[in-house]
């Protein structure tokens, strides 16, 4: 078989298999050193010897890392797997809905294989969209995923490549479509060894992890096809049917193509040889709409977005307790208003948390190129004490919660537990494996928590197993008392989300959305469906159209007298409007 790698400053490359070692032919005029090795294949572990180093590094494209990330990599076989739903087609992204689960905290195993056993689970939920928090190899047991080196390489503990491929099949097979977490803007701080190799990074920009991804200057066309062809593996070879791309906002990149385009056009072409539906979702703190208008409009010509905008202002509303940091932007009863109807709240106006203003509207855009939640990893995690919405809001306002996200224009986005009103905390954890870089880490999350004003040593440490042990989800809660209430709120608000026509319409402008700032009280109406609200401290009675009918509602919510409904503190009550009371 032939070995190559990327190295273009290198002046001498050699590859270390398990019997020999073999001087690489290159570079050539792209950097690339290649050689021929007849007696390796699948099951050879390998690595690179740079200009005479002594250690032997791993391949910066490696498939398979059973040893870590520090260890030789071994070659794997992509066409040796039995798929047996290679034919599958996901549901389009404008009638999903998704939930993140993070694959060693999901099951009490924490593998792939263990999370195949839910997913008969997750389809009796409701859910569309499986979405993976990330799977590339990272230093240590355990963390969150943001950490990735071995870009290429699916995490050892959660059960390698072939583990991936199982639980993408068996997904498949009932129904549901699969979504990767992947992070091109920074690598983890322990076992990169791509700056052995070549200029990944870019030094003359910095991001909060380090050098920015090298997007832009010398050598970076080979960096670009790094990340792209990563891409094209996940959903190709794996059969992932879309990626959410982590924190797109940390991309320096000023070339006349972004990256993003780039991205876009070459998904486009694979989602065409394919015959397959494939989505790009970005992460961005921008509010800018141009990361999902089409590219023929002056758009990058991604799919969605998260809009974090809508998690604030409904958090800030719900939430008992002083906001600090990113919520001092927010806590008027009207930005959840503005949220629904316009999607940005930042649209061009001034942040008093940013100093300047911020962003650019997005009104004129399908709401669904946006997704809508109340929780996800980062809005629990990046809490001190990585505490969910019912802590600080109570079960009530969490139902009103559920209820306002399940029945948004947006694409509903449900992280794992939530459905049940889960009592584990997702806190943040991290086995960095180097004790200066987990001190750093520590560190830095009370000094950020600090801004927060959480007390700093009330964090969890995160390289501590038991701080990644306590987030493990407790199945056996989901049938018992509030939780198992929760469950049946979630089970009967996805049935109606996914049978409505009028909660799957997403065009711009159709979210009427009024509400009472003093009060507190809010109704959305989408087509036949209304959604009334009441975060306020006391009951307030509402007009409706005569003839509506009550489909769910939360405690103490009633009609009266046929064009009334009264609804006590936290609560929603969700009404089908009639005929006759429909705009033509």
């Amino acid at each position: 078989m032939e070995f190559s790698v990327w190295a273009p400053l290198a002046e001498k490359l050699e590859v270390q298999t398990q019997e020999r070692r073999v001087s690489m032919h290159g570079p050539d005029a792209h950097g690339w050193w290649r050689v021929e090795v007849a007696s390796a294949g699948p099951g050879t572990d390998y690595g690179f010897i740079v200009d005479g180093s002594e250690k032997t590094y791993p391949d910066p494209r490696s498939l398979w890392q059973p040893h870590g990330v520090h260890g030789p990599s071994r070659v794997y076989n992509q066409a040796a797997f039995p798929w047996k739903h290679a034919e599958f087609q996901p549901p389009p992204l404008a009638g999903a809905v998704v939930y993140e689960l993070h694959v060693g905290t999901f099951t009490p195993q924490g593998t792939l294989d263990a999370a195949v056993g839910k997913v008969d689970y997750l389809r009796n939920l409701g859910v569309t969209h499986i979405q993976l928090m990330p799977v590339a190899a990272f230093a240590g047991q355990y963390g969150w995923g943001y950490d990735g080196v071995a870009l290429y390489a699916v995490h050892q503990p959660y059960g390698g490549p072939d583990a991936l491929k199982r639980f993408v099949d068996a997904a498949h097979g009932q129904g549901l479509a699969v979504l990767l977490d992947v992070v091109y803007n920074h690598f983890g701080p322990v076992g990169n060894y791509t700056g052995v190799f070549a200029p990944y990074l870019d030094d003359a920009h910095k991001t909060p992890w380090g050098g920015a991804v090298n997007l832009e200057a010398a050598w970076s066309y080979q960096v670009r096809r790094f990340f792209c062809d990563n891409a094209l593996m996940w959903m190709r070879d794996f059969h992932i049917d879309g990626l959410r791309l982590d924190a797109v906002h940390a991309f320096v990149d000023r070339s006349a193509i972004n990256f993003l385009e780039q991205l876009a056009d070459e998904t486009r072409a694979l989602e065409a040889a394919l015959r397959r539906r494939l989505l790009l979702i970005a992460e961005s703190d921008l509010n800018d709409p141009r990361l999902v208008t089409a590219q023929q409009a002056g758009g990058f010509g991604l799919h969605a977005q998260w809009s974090d905008d809508f998690h604030h202002a409904l958090f800030a509303m719900l939430a008992r307790e002083p906001q600090h940091g990113y919520y001092t932007d927010f806590g008027a009863m009207d930005q959840l208003r503005k949220a629904l109807q316009e999607t940005f709240v930042y649209d061009g106006i001034y942040s008093t948390h940013r100093k300047r203003v911020h962003g650019r509207p997005a009104a004129h855009l399908p709401q669904h190129r946006f997704l809508g939640y109340i929780q996800n990893h980062d809005q629990v995690g990046n809490r001190a004490l990585g505490d969910r919405v019912q802590v600080s809001a109570g079960i009530e306002r969490a139902k009103v919660a559920a209820a306002l996200v399940i029945t948004s224009p947006f694409v509903p986005m449900i992280f794992q537990g939530e459905e049940w009103a889960a009592s584990t905390p997702f806190l943040y954890f991290a086995d960095h494996e180097d004790a200066e870089v987990a001190k750093h880490v520590s560190e830095g999350r009370k000094s950020e928590f600090a801004a927060f004003g959480w007390d700093p040593e009330s964090i969890p440490d995160p390289g501590k197993p038991e701080t990644f042990l306590r987030s493990r989800l407790n199945w056996k809660e989901s049938a018992e008392g509030d939780h198992k209430s929760m469950l049946l709120w979630y089970t009967d608000l996805i049935r109606l989300r996914r049978s409505s026509p009028s909660l799957n319409a997403a065009a711009p402008g159709r979210a009427q959305v009024t509400c009472n700032s003093e009060k507190k009280w809010l109704t959305m109406t989408r087509g036949s469906i209304s959604v009334l609200c009441n975060l306020g401290e006391e009951a307030h009675t509402l007009a409706v159209p005569s003839g509506s009918m009550i489909l769910l509602a939360s405690r103490a919510a009633m009609q009266q007298a046929g064009s009334q409904i009264r609804l006590e503190p936290d609560s929603v009550a969700i009404l089908e409007l009639p005929a006759a009371a429909l705009a033509p």
